[in-house]
């Protein structure tokens, strides 16, 4: 169910538990290969069939439209990112869950597709919670393999974490029509498997922009990714969203 669908008294006589979804997805650049538009087709493709599932297995839940424009400064020096400051999308999130709480609802899960919104998505999470009541949850398709994730290759050694096999693989899946095999180049930041504390997916994190690892502004090995992998990827994502919605209608502390 759409919630752009509703009228606004069928949205006011939504059931008390009823789950809103907000795909989070990014325009930014994605290597030579993918398009920008990559992290917000994921996760808006994501969020919609999940949606559908759990609303025909009776669960509770509305599609929001998703945000496309988000946290992505960290690809600011190739052309097509298009970013929100963190202030600005912190004040964005918190606005829109002020509206919803305002129609009534009090669920709230973003269903995220762009590892750079994470750090700032908890925040706001917390935020709408404390201001307005509001149950709020945050998952992703996939957990980004620099957040403790798994790398979707083995040749990646864990750091596919940009327009790698795993997004590539995704795409192929959902739009093959956007991406170009052809112009596919591995790029892996080897030198970080020389530390074992400070890396992705390590016990410590670092700052990073994605022009420190090349020319081409992807982190990842795209050369092997296929359709098949990526459909096994999103179905599996989408049937654990699926039981994530079931538990957040029903969750509480």
């Amino acid at each position: 169910m759409r919630f752009t669908d509703l009228t606004g008294p069928q949205v006011a006589a939504l059931p008390a538990d009823t789950v809103a979804v907000l795909p989070l997805g990014a325009i930014e650049q994605h290597g030579p290969h993918l398009p920008v538009s990559t992290d917000h087709v994921t996760a808006t493709a994501a969020a919609e069939a999940a949606v559908a599932a759990a609303t025909t297995a009776g669960v509770p839940c509305v599609l929001l439209p998703g945000l496309a424009y988000t946290k992505s400064d960290e690809h600011h020096a190739f052309p097509g990112s298009l970013w929100l400051s963190w202030d600005t999308l912190m004040r964005t999130l918190v606005d829109l869950g002020r509206s919803l709480a305002a129609s009534g609802i009090t669920r709230l899960l973003f269903v995220n597709g762009h590892g750079g919104n994470s750090a700032l998505g908890q925040v706001a999470c917390r935020q709408l919670r404390r201001e307005f009541g509001l149950r709020t949850f945050f998952a992703h398709l996939s957990v980004p393999a620099d957040q403790g994730g798994r790398s979707s290759a083995e040749s990646e050694y864990g750091m596919g974490i940009h327009g790698g096999h795993g997004e590539t693989s995704l795409m192929l899946h959902l739009r093959p029509d956007l991406v170009q095999m052809n112009l596919a180049v591995r790029r892996v930041p080897e030198g970080l498997r020389e530390f074992s504390l400070i890396g992705f997916g390590k016990p410590v994190s670092f700052g990073w922009l994605s022009e420190d690892f090349g020319p081409d502004g992807h982190v990842g090995d795209p050369t092997g990714a296929t359709a098949e992998h990526g459909k096994a990827v999103f179905e599996a994502g989408v049937g654990q969203l699926v039981r994530v919605l079931d538990e957040a209608h029903r969750f509480h502390t």
